[in-house]
């Protein structure tokens, strides 16, 4: 069994996806800047807060009580 991965552009050229985003009225750009979105987010550092603000949100919430 043979795998392959099709590129976003072959994806979305595919007649059957093609005929699906045009019933849900999604065009080819509005993925591209999806992905492209959720690929910058994907290369940030996490946020995390600081332990005081963890703190003071635990306090206030009564978790671990």
């Amino acid at each position: 069994m043979t795998e392959t991965r099709d590129t976003l552009d072959e994806l979305l050229s595919d007649p059957l996806i093609k005929l699906v985003m045009e019933r849900d009225r999604v065009r080819p750009d509005d993925v591209r800047m999806l992905l492209e979105r959720a690929r910058r987010r994907a290369n940030r550092k996490p946020f995390v807060p600081p332990v005081h603000v963890m703190a003071q949100a635990r306090d206030q919430q009564g978790w671990c009580a």
